[in-house]
């Protein structure tokens, strides 16, 4: 049936290997629970979150082979964004295990602040990322991939014992074939809403270069028929440089973390060795650049246009305009393994490609770069997500859920956290259960939905520890503890594998804490602080009262706790809103301890050792992340 467009040869053959008693689109089928509309990074977190929940699942994408694409920066993590990959992963998405598989250049970021500010990063490998998402959800079960465009939402009159003006029924794709239904839709347009793309005085429709021109009928359809609110955003792109005609001598090298910190709490490691990770490097720009930024303006039409850009990432044209005589950073970041691209993180720009090339060479390190593909602007349309409800429904129309930068959002990071919730709610609506919701003490994605649906947005949002109130809690360290054991047993998106997992390191934490709290030094030269501390005192009150001495706290920590240290600097880390000496007792541990975790990483448990004492310590796992996370 050529009105029904599936995948091509290799889908099939990949699909065959994977699982031979699946078809990938059966042509028969016109029925779903739930419709994805978009196989970016919401699209994708939203498809698989909605299959894990137990509805049947059609993703609909223009290209099946740009499913997982990294449209702009080969990167995912950072401050406040590194929390968003941990608290998906919790909730079992896909962009954390993905990051392990594809990452070359793992750091912590703002490690020489407290731990609520970490910023778990990586350069990923584009192919690699894709790669990854694309065989998890074609191996997906419940999940149905199509490739088509979507026209419009079949609309129709709305339950009248829930509120709304209008429900969603399904779509109708571009080629005129017949209409697909389903209990729920879920937009993830990504830059496609009524998308165009400029570079130089240079204008054409599209939501990404290289793919087919976006729909205006789906625009017109939430604007006409729904009658919401819709303004418009822009972003872009730099180009790409060709990596042998660049002197990386000029530039200054950022090396990765010797050892790599893996996003998801499933894993112990990462796909990339830490002697196989590729640096990144830094250089700035010139007085030179400037000059080509200023010479340009009047061939920039996008540049020039009244929609906001993102002010957190802002094309190197705005940033000269806003900031005259500055120099700018500019990081000169691989796109993997085997790419020989660099990509020019700080030099986002929409000038005509001529100019483009004259302005690279203005920086001393690209003084002969060539480039591989030039840089470009996008516009598109966005719906005011003030207009949402906390499960990301439009509040006027039954059954329509919103995710990713249709919301207003920007980021790799936003849009998946987006799109997982969005898929849970989808499938809970389709399966007759209520809409869930996260607080935003609860995490990050409960903040990143209440800023969108409380306050909106006049600019793309991007996520930052400082947007969280409760950050001290919020950390990612903890997000499987605070979301893993909710996602399973409430909302129902995690399978039982990592639920068993997250429960297990949440006895082996509770084990340690009670074995902390047991504990009592034998000191006579410090009887007061020895009172404070009788039994039954609180761990906090413990390490208050031990505030002092902690210079000598290998004596304070006993023998057997040694041999769980890491569940020890978990449980010190966990202390979350207590007034405690947090950054005191976790030099004392550095100082004493971070030099043998190495070792300790790769050992068992002495359980000889552990019997022989009278504390229960016998089944506390390690928390490889945590002990990584806490190496100098």
């Amino acid at each position: 049936n050529s009105d029904m467009r599936a995948v091509g040869k290799w889908t099939w053959l990949t699909l065959a290997i994977q699982n031979q008693n699946r078809v990938l689109y059966d042509l028969t089928r016109r029925q779903y629970d739930v419709i994805v509309v978009g196989g970016g990074h919401a699209g994708t977190e939203a498809a698989a979150a909605a299959a894990r929940l137990g509805a049947e699942t059609l993703l609909i994408t223009q290209k099946i082979m740009t499913i997982g694409a990294l449209s702009c920066n080969p990167s995912l993590g950072g401050v406040g964004k590194g929390q968003l990959v941990r608290e998906v992963d919790a909730l079992d998405g896909l962009c954390g295990r993905a990051g392990d598989s594809a990452g070359v250049h793992f750091s912590i970021l703002n490690r020489s602040k407290g731990p609520a500010v970490w910023g778990p990063r990586a350069q990923l490998d584009r192919e690699r990322y894709r790669q990854f998402i694309q065989s998890e959800l074609l191996s997906t079960p419940r999940l149905t991939v199509l490739e088509g465009s979507v026209d419009e939402l079949l609309v129709s009159q709305p339950n009248p014992e829930e509120p709304g003006h209008h429900r969603v029924t399904g779509i109708r794709l571009v080629d005129g074939s017949h209409p697909i239904l389903s209990s729920s839709v879920v937009l993830t347009t990504g830059t496609f809403l009524s998308g165009s793309l400029f570079m130089g005085q240079t204008t054409s429709p599209g939501g990404r270069m290289g793919d087919a021109q976006s729909c205006a009928g789906l625009s017109y359809t939430l604007k006409e028929t729904l009658g919401l609110r819709v303004g418009r955003l822009r972003t872009g792109t730099p180009p790409r440089i060709v990596k042998e005609s660049v002197d990386l001598s000029l530039a200054q090298l950022q090396a990765p973390d010797k050892q790599p910190t893996p996003f998801s709490f499933l894993n112990t490691h990462t796909r990339c060795k830490p002697e196989e990770q590729l640096p990144c490097y830094l250089t700035h720009t010139t007085p030179g650049v400037e000059r080509v930024v200023r010479e340009s303006v009047h061939l920039n039409c996008h540049i020039q246009q009244d929609a906001k850009g993102p002010r957190y990432c802002p094309s190197i044209e705005s940033r000269v305009l806003r900031f005259p005589g500055r120099r700018h950073q500019v990081w000169l970041e691989p796109e993997g393994l085997t790419s020989d691209l660099l990509y020019p993180q700080g030099l986002s720009m929409t000038m005509p490609p001529e100019l483009q090339l004259r302005l690279l060479r203005e920086i001393p390190a690209l003084h002969r770069a060539e480039i591989r593909t030039p840089g470009y602007g996008v516009q598109y349309d966005f719906v005011c997500p003030t207009q949402l409800t906390p499960s990301l429904q439009v509040k006027s129309t039954q059954g329509l859920f919103l995710a990713g930068q249709i919301n207003g959002t920007t980021g790799y990071e936003e849009a998946a956290a987006q799109g997982l919730w969005a898929g849970v709610n989808a499938g809970r609506t389709a399966l007759s259960l209520p809409p869930m919701a996260l607080s935003r003490t609860q995490s990050y994605i409960g903040v990143l939905i209440d800023d969108l649906v409380g306050r909106g947005v006049t600019e793309p949002y991007r996520m930052f520890t400082s947007r969280a109130e409760f950050r001290t809690y919020l950390r990612p360290d903890n997000a499987d503890l605070r979301l893993t054991p909710r996602g399973f047993e409430e909302v129902g998106c995690v399978t039982l594998r990592r639920y068993k997992k997250a429960v297990s390191v949440r006895d082996g934490l509770q084990e340690a804490l009670m074995a902390l709290q047991s504990f009592l030094p034998i000191s006579s030269a410090d009887p007061v602080k020895l009172c404070q501390v009788e039994c039954g005192a609180s761990l906090h009150r413990y390490f208050q009262a031990l505030a002092g001495p902690l210079r000598d706290i290998q004596r304070l920590v006993p023998e057997p706790l040694l041999h769980c240290l890491g569940c020890v600097l978990r449980v010190v880390v966990l202390l979350e809103s207590e007034p405690l000496p947090q950054s005191k007792v976790l030099r004392a541990l550095e100082q004493f301890f971070i030099k043998d975790l190495s070792t300790f990483l790769h050992s068992s448990f002495p359980q000889s050792l552990l019997v022989s004492q009278s504390l229960p310590l016998k089944n506390i796992p390690t928390p490889c992340f945590t002990i990584g996370f806490l190496q100098t």
